[in-house]
C-alpha cells in the first residue's frame, strides 16, 4: 500500500515569524494523523526555524527548489548539500518555475538525479496549460513531461520519488480538475512510469494531485484509487484547512 502524502507549498509567502506561528498553529492537528505523511515546504529563509519546530515530530520538511550542482558561482541559488540534513523533500519543476524561470523537462531531470544522489526525495511537478487542455493535448503533454523528468532513473529511484500532477489551469484559480479526470491523468502517469521502470516501481510510485485543493473538495480527489495525496498551495497557509485536508485523506484512504 502506498502511504498517502500531503505536502504544503507555501510559495513566496510568510516571513520567519509568520512561518513559526503557522507551524505552531497546525502542529497538534497534523501530529494527530500519523497515517498520512505530512510535509511542510516554507520559503528558504524559514527552513532552519521550521526544522527546529519539527525535530520532535513525525512531520517532514521540504524545500521549494534546488539547483543541480554541489557548489559554484550560482548567485542566489541553493545547492543540495545545503538542504541535506535539513530537509527530506524538495519540490522540483513546479509550473511557476517553468513559467517564470524557463525551466525545461531536461533541466528538471538534472535536478531529480542530483536530489536523489544527495538522499533528498524530489516532488516532481508536471501538468498542462489551459490551452493544451482545451485542445485535447493533456495526455500527450503529460506523457512527454513524465518521460522527460523521469529519464535515466532506475526502478528503485522511480519508486522513491513523488510526482505531482498539477494542471496549470487549476493552480490558484479556484477551478480544480474533477476527481475522476485527475485520477485518469494520474493513471496515465503511472503507465508511463511502468514503461520506463517496470510495473513494480510504477505501483510503488506515489502521485499527488495539485491545483486548488481545499478542505471542501479534498475528499473528491483522495477517494480516487490512483491519487496518493495532494500538493497544496493556498490552503496550506491556513492551519485549519491544511489539517482538514490531511484528516480527509486519512479517512478516504482508510489509514
Amino acid at each position: 500500500m502506498r502511504i498517502p502524502i500531503i505536502a504544503g507549498n507555501w510559495k513566496m509567502n510568510t516571513n520567519v515569524d509568520e512561518a513559526i506561528r503557522l507551524v505552531e498553529s497546525m502542529l497538534d492537528g497534523l501530529e494527530a494523523v500519523p497515517g498520512v505523511e505530512r510535509v511542510l515546504c516554507p520559503p528558504f529563509v524559514s527552513l532552519t526555524y521550521v526544522s527546529d519546530l519539527l525535530v520532535e515530530t513525525s512531520i517532514r520538511l521540504g524545500a521549494q527548489n534546488m539547483y543541480p550542482a554541489d557548489k559554484g558561482a550560482y548567485t542566489g541559488e541553493i545547492s543540495p548539500g545545503m538542504l541535506k540534513g535539513l530537509c527530506q523533500y524538495v519540490i522540483l519543476g513546479h509550473s511557476e518555475r517553468r513559467q517564470y524561470f524557463g525551466e525545461t523537462d531536461e533541466f528538471v531531470n538534472r535536478k531529480v538525479h542530483t536530489a536523489l544522489t544527495h538522499d533528498l526525495v524530489p516532488i516532481i511537478c508536471i501538468g498542462e496549460t489551459l490551452a493544451e487542455n482545451e485542445a485535447g493535448q493533456t495526455a500527450a503533454v503529460v506523457t512527454r513531461q513524465a518521460r522527460g523528468v523521469l529519464a535515466g532513473l532506475n526502478g528503485d529511484q522511480v519508486s522513491r520519488v513523488v510526482m505531482a500532477y498539477e494542471p496549470i489551469w487549476a493552480i490558484g484559480t479556484g477551478r480544480p480538475a474533477t476527481g475522476e479526470g485527475a485520477n485518469q491523468v494520474i493513471g496515465l502517469i503511472r503507465e508511463v512510469a511502468a514503461g520506463l521502470a517496470g510495473p513494480g516501481p510504477a505501483q510503488a510510485l506515489r502521485i499527488q494531485y495539485g491545483g486548488s485543493v481545499t478542505g471542501d473538495n479534498a475528499a473528491e480527489f483522495m477517494g480516487q484509487p490512483e491519487i496518493d495525496g495532494a500538493l497544496v498551495g493556498g490552503a496550506s497557509l491556513k492551519a485549519d484547512q491544511f489539517v482538514r485536508i490531511v484528516q480527509t485523506t486519512a479517512q478516504a484512504k482508510g489509514v
